[in-house]
């Protein structure tokens, strides 16, 4: 049988084309494409605001969102972990405070917070207010400092320990004003509450979604919302702006990142994805439930947020002379 002369000619160009298609980038899945995992810092209202972040981010992205804990150190443990992570996206940080504050706290904490994670989105504020026993006769917050004033010492504050927010806030209240209050740390801001329930201290700067029940039944006394703006559960609480100290923030706010190189049209996917999550009606009510309420921001708007909380918070640390424990 008489063979083509072109035979090996086109087996040639055969496989030439086969090895040029081997040669070529697999084709990219796209996003996402797999479950993705949100790392949790901390229980409470951080565990709660993610678990509702992923309720609407799942069909939106049509993957499963899970919310996976990882407790300890801080903060610092979940922190590491998502510096550490492949930056494709599939892992996430529900991040609080704690994320700038610590740094400043522990500077060989190993990862830094503005470099080496992707800010995605703002999702929420919880205020702190700052209440105080009954027997404490101060009924606005210049009261209160003015008694701090005239009796050095004499009063005390509760913390949930060392560097914890409102820790910091107190010493932020201190350094405005010059008032002279002694620090006495708990194990954490519920304990703190506790003590204050029982008067064995004087005021506590703390969640408003905790302190609110206690408020509403007469057992403790609201003097400042710290934020720009009342709460819908307190309203006749005037803000620290209202009473006179604008520099009085304290937020415990809920921030949405990524590690850092993640590509850029999956984090403005992610961003629009959670503003509209948090801005749901149904969310926003289960929000006000934990005394919060929605934020929304562009990564960029996100990034100068995290900035000046670091910056802030970094600042009252230094003044004080706070040293981590």
């Amino acid at each position: 049988m008489r063979r083509s002369a072109a035979a090996p000619a086109i087996r040639g160009l055969l496989c030439a084309v086969l090895a040029a298609a081997l040669a070529l980038p697999a084709v990219a899945q796209p996003y996402p494409s797999k479950p993705i995992r949100v790392i949790l810092p901390f229980a409470g209202s951080t565990d709660a605001v993610a678990r509702l972040l992923a309720l609407k981010l799942s069909p939106a992205l049509g993957q499963q969102v899970l919310p996976d804990p990882r407790l300890g150190a801080g903060g610092n443990i979940a922190h590491d972990a998502v510096a550490k992570a492949a930056p494709d996206g599939y892992t996430l940080l529900m991040a609080a405070p704690p994320l700038v504050i610590n740094p400043h706290l522990n500077p060989k904490a190993g990862f830094d917070p503005l470099r080496d994670l992707a800010p995605v989105a703002l999702l929420s504020a919880v205020p702190n207010v700052l209440v105080v026993h009954p027997k404490t006769a101060a009924r606005s917050l210049a009261e209160l400092v003015e008694r701090a004033r005239a009796a050095p010492g004499r009063l005390a504050y509760g913390s949930g320990g060392v560097g914890s927010t409102n820790h910091l806030a107190a010493e932020l209240l201190k350094s405005a004003t010059g008032a002279d209050i002694l620090h006495v740390p708990y194990k954490s801001a519920t304990v703190a509450l506790t003590g204050l329930l029982g008067g064995e201290i004087d005021i506590v700067i703390v969640a408003a979604s905790s302190a609110a029940p206690y408020v509403k039944d007469g057992r403790l006394r609201a003097l400042a919302v710290l934020d720009s703006r009342r709460m819908g559960a307190m309203p006749e609480v005037p803000t620290s702006a209202e009473a006179g100290m604008p520099q009085l923030i304290a937020v415990n706010w809920s921030v949405l990142l990524a590690p850092a190189g993640t590509p850029r049209a999956i984090v403005e996917r992610l961003n629009a994805e959670a503003v509209r999550a948090m801005n749901a009606p149904d969310t926003r009510e289960r929000l006000a439930g934990l005394g919060g309420e929605p934020e929304s921001g562009s990564p960029e708007d996100t990034a100068a947020f995290l900035r000046r909380e670091y910056d802030r918070w970094g600042r009252v640390i230094r003044e004080a002379g706070i040293k981590a424990e």
